[in-house]
């Protein structure tokens, strides 16, 4: 595509449009004066002349600015005009957009988790600063090289307290996402983006949304007349857990919305944790006759911050190890093992004791896990995990350093899990090398959980010496 010339200020250098918005086109240059590649969106030569649709760019320019800070949004760099044309440069973004990824279908679930609490995070922080977005869809969450995801385009986004440039009775939107409220060309609120990450999460699930019609228009009076679908419906392997979530995210009234996008995103880990179960599992045996006590599953998840055993929908980088290395992939049970299992009640307790004994020529099967040479950190969390349900936890060891090295700093949840699975595996070796540093780590994220707490205790007392 040939480089458009004289568009934008000297500096910014052999601009290519790449894309075309509602209000302008996108390019993408070199900034000459900073040395890197930016994007820069450029108000269209036939709006540049009305002077309130210039004032809403401008807005939108000012708008973005003061979100630039805020976690998972996409960071503006410079604001001004040339030959009369309002422009706005900021980050480019190479990964992508989810609309590109959704192309492909549905997602996987533990991924799609990590993207939408990137965005649930950028659309909290933008509530706290009165910005609603307006126009949340998968086109406007962007990717970059790490599979990270970043907020992009609050051009229709509203100031609160600030006048409206929008004509009376103009929806704005995109019919697929758009809540019941603006369907009825009423004012969004914060609540009204909370309700379009809803579709956004249903949409990477299933691969499709909920209200998907041919029709625009009768897409979006679906939003406002027929129920929520099942989400368990759309997708055989959901739980049915899921479906309370999305009868509330998706609830046609704001206020019966979660109160943020944020507790959207943990109800639905805690719905997919309740469906699996939770386990207490205890360190590692060593061969030979053992005996241990293990906890009865809990069958409730008391709090959202619990993330318990998504292995079931293969969600290995969405969860706790500890929580999960329960079942086949239990590093506390002898490969080839005889196991004999003796319930004791007393009072107030149900304890099974399991006394393992060594079978003389079992060898262990293990499961190829395959690494990509380009993994994410996440990716490299979701294999170490899958090799430490196998007890392989040597080979783990250099996938795990490496994915938290790579979140290292970012505070996502992914961190938190990457970090408990280090200690796991190292405590699991015999080395107590950064056990506790990584626990606090991962307890400063997410809170200490008692599974944290348990390991804590048991490198506490066996790394004294």
């Amino acid at each position: 595509m040939p480089a458009d010339v004289d568009i934008l200020p000297p500096r910014y250098l052999r601009p290519v449009r790449i894309g075309r918005g509602g209000m302008g086109d996108i390019y993408r240059a070199e900034d000459e004066l900073l040395g890197r590649v930016v994007a820069v969106k450029l108000l269209s030569e036939r709006y540049s002349q009305d002077e309130a649709v210039r004032q809403r760019f401008t807005r939108e320019a000012l708008t973005a600015a003061r979100l630039s800070n805020a976690p998972s949004t996409v960071t503006i760099f410079d604001v001004g005009e040339w030959n009369d044309r309002p422009f706005i440069v900021m980050e480019h973004l190479s990964g992508g957009s989810l609309a590109d990824r959704l192309a492909g279908g549905a997602q996987p679930a533990g991924q799609a988790l990590e993207w939408l609490e990137q965005a649930a995070a950028a659309l909290d922080a933008a509530h706290a600063h009165g910005v609603v977005h307006r126009d949340v869809k998968p086109a406007n969450l962007l990717l970059d090289d790490d599979e990270r995801l970043h907020v992009a385009d609050f051009g229709i986004a509203s100031a609160a307290g600030l006048d409206s440039f929008t004509a009376a009775g103009t929806v704005l939107g995109t019919a697929g996402y758009l809540s019941p409220e603006q369907a009825r060309g009423e004012r969004a609120s914060a609540a009204s983006d909370r309700y379009a990450l809803g579709i956004v999460a249903y949409e990477l699930l299933t691969g499709r949304r909920p209200f998907e019609n041919e029709s625009p228009t009768a897409e979006a009076a679906a939003h406002v007349s027929l129920p929520v679908p099942q989400i368990s419906g759309a997708a055989p392997e959901l739980p049915r857990e899921l479906d309370e979530v999305f009868q509330r995210a998706l609830a046609k009234e704001p206020a019966d919305r979660h109160p943020s996008c944020t507790e959207l995103v943990w109800a639905m880990r805690a719905a997919l944790a309740e469906a699996a179960g939770r386990t207490r599992v205890l360190a590692p045996l060593a061969a030979g006759p053992a005996t241990r006590v293990v906890r009865q599953p809990a069958r409730r998840v008391r709090t959202p911050l619990v993330v318990a055993a998504l292995v079931a929908l293969g969600l290995a980088g969405a969860a706790l190890a500890g929580i999960m290395l329960a079942g086949t992939g239990d590093p506390g049970a002898v490969p080839g093992a005889s196991t004999v299992l003796e319930t004791i009640t007393t009072p107030g307790t149900t304890l099974t004791v399991v006394t393992t004994a060594p079978a003389a020529t079992a060898p262990a099967v293990t499961t190829p896990v395959p690494v990509p040479p380009t993994s994410s950190p996440s990716a490299l969390n979701d294999a170490g995990y899958a090799l430490m349900q196998q007890g392989r936890f040597d080979e783990a060891l250099p996938l795990l350093e490496q994915a938290v090295n790579g979140l290292s700093g970012s505070d996502e949840l992914a961190e938190a899990f990457a970090s408990y699975n280090l200690a796991y595996t190292r405590l699991a070796l015999g080395s107590c090398d950064g056990v506790l540093d990584l626990l606090d780590r991962s307890a400063a994220i997410q809170g200490e959980l008692k599974e944290i707490s348990r390991l804590r205790r048991d490198a506490e007392k066996g790394c004294e010496d």
